[in-house]
């Protein structure tokens, strides 16, 4: 009786080009170390049983051999401020919210521009450091913050996150 071995490594695609890559290893030799392939592991025959295989796709990556964790993006609802309405879509990969993009921000007069090109970077990163909204009001940027964090929590919602 032969053993099966399925080794997966993924690697996080964050940026524009980049590709996820599967390591598979056949049930040869034990201890055979796995190599790394842009292609899907292909499965192969031993004693007419196939290996297990394993192929990765942009937008998902392995976990485990059970299932997978895939990445989405989920929009929250535009908030209305008094300066303009707010809204972001959340980029997930499983629960975990890996980016925060800004579809809408007050931009009516250049103060309400100036003000938000210093908030929305803080606001972005408190909501990817707290995992949720339940986020700090910038300074200075109050209702900005707060129709950022009732979107955020919209699209959290949304996503059943």
């Amino acid at each position: 009786m032969g053993a099966a071995i399925l080794v997966v490594g993924a690697k996080a695609a964050t940026g524009h080009g980049e590709r996820l890559v599967a390591l598979a290893a056949s049930p040869t030799a034990a201890g055979a170390t796995p190599q790394p392939s842009a292609q899907p592991a292909q499965p192969s025959a031993s004693a007419g049983t196939p290996a297990p295989s394993f192929s990765a796709t942009a937008g998902s990556t392995g976990s485990g051999s059970a299932g997978t964790v895939t990445t989405r993006t989920v929009t929250g609802d535009a908030i209305d401020t008094r300066y303009g309405p707010v809204q972001v879509q959340l980029v997930l990969v499983g629960k975990k919210i890996t980016d925060v993009v800004v579809l809408q921000m007050p931009d009516r007069e250049r103060r309400d521009i100036e003000i938000n090109e210093r908030a929305v970077p803080i606001l972005r990163q408190e909501v990817l450091d707290a995992q949720n909204a339940r986020i700090d009001t910038v300074s200075g940027a109050s209702y900005t913050s707060n129709g950022y964090a009732w979107s955020v929590q919209s699209a959290l919602d949304k996503a059943g996150a």
